[in-house]
């Protein structure tokens, strides 16, 4: 059989199996893909049935049944795609950092990072492709070009996109190790702490020094509700979310808001906004997983009840990020403050 790799315009992922992968190659390879590369289970079955599979340094398997060894390196051969789906649009982004191989953009609240179905225009990625050309990696696909990881449309923040496909490849690896720093700024109902009853024993959840909150559970599809994720306990994939107060609004006794600082060690869909949830703290202004209560509006002026009401996304945004440069090799990290709506909802809800 020919050497698939010889083709220039093929691009090699390598992945490398967990410490109990499942008994079918397809099986094990989904589930150690890196945050940003699309490459679902059934884009791996034909891959591994047209021989784009192998072990490191070895020929192609194309048997599904092939069972792996844990820590085993296997490569993955994807090919370049044909076209690019998604079309330049001369869209207003703040570049925050950029050289030859990657760029840091803080994306504005109600901008879709990448074109999907009801949003096939006006997204970050086809403000990328007319600000960087065609610089941006391939390895994201036909409509994720450049994408490692994502953030939800209705939050705010810093976000990393790689230009060449080895700095794509460099920070998916990265990604995947749970090297990178991702602090998130959220204000969520009422102020989670250790002596809030309802943590206390809640599935999943510990307590860190300096007050942290540490939440690890496995997260999935909701059953019923598709838009929605769910803490799940057979199912899923591992979800790990670190949570600090930095101050709550409202009377010391029982605070009706705060003030939060989340990290993440994994990055799962939705993943803050369903482990605040999860706490019975939603996020202020989550219209899936942050209606369990309601802010004291009686509290509030005038003014400060007519920005409540209208205020209509999640209150968070991706406020630092921390890696490694792929290709220098320098420690780079970046902040970003708050976005003019966040600095306004913090200003009502001091009243």
């Amino acid at each position: 059989m020919s050497d698939p790799t010889s083709n220039p315009d093929d691009r090699l992922i390598v992945l490398t199996l967990n410490d109990a992968p499942p008994p079918r190659l397809d099986k094990a390879l989904a589930a150690v893909v890196p945050e940003g590369v699309t490459l679902s289970r059934s884009m791996l079955t034909k891959l591994i049935e047209g021989g784009a599979v192998s072990r490191a340094g070895g020929d192609p398997v194309t048997v599904l049944k092939t069972k792996g060894k844990a820590g085993e390196e296997w490569h993955v051969i994807l090919p370049k795609p044909a076209t690019l789906e998604a079309e330049p649009e001369d869209l207003p982004i703040e570049v925050v950092y950029e050289d030859d191989d990657l760029i840091v953009v803080n994306k504005a609240s109600g901008m879709v990072v990448h074109p999907a179905p009801g949003s096939e225009t006006g997204t970050l990625v086809n403000a990328l492709l007319h600000h960087c050309g065609d610089s941006l990696s391939g390895v994201g696909g036909m409509k994720r070009p450049g994408i490692v990881h994502r953030i939800d449309k209705d939050t705010s923040g810093l976000l990393i996109v790689a230009k060449s496909d080895v700095a794509h490849q460099g920070l998916a690896a990265q990604f995947a190790a749970h090297s990178i720093e991702r602090r998130y700024i959220a204000f969520t109902h009422g102020a989670p702490s250790r002596s809030d009853p309802r943590i206390a024993g809640l599935q999943g959840v510990g307590f860190e020094e300096g007050g942290v909150i540490r939440i690890a559970t496995n997260i999935a599809r909701h059953k019923t509700d598709r838009k929605r994720m769910a803490v799940v306990n057979d199912a899923g994939r591992h979800a790990i979310t670190r949570m600090a107060l930095v101050e709550s609004y409202g009377a010391d006794e029982r605070p009706h808001a705060a003030k939060v600082e989340c990290w993440l060690e994994t990055g799962r869909t939705h993943q803050i906004r369903v482990h605040a949830s999860h706490i019975g703290h939603g996020l202020i202004g989550d219209p899936i997983y942050g209606k369990r209560k309601s802010l004291p509006m009686k509290s509030f002026t005038d003014e400060g009840r007519a920005f409540i009401e209208g205020f209509k996304r999640q209150a968070l945004h991706a406020a630092t990020i921390g890696f490694i440069h792929p290709v220098s090799k320098k420690q780079l990290r970046f902040s970003s403050e708050l976005p003019k709506d966040l600095r306004q909802l913090q200003r009502v809800l001091l009243v």
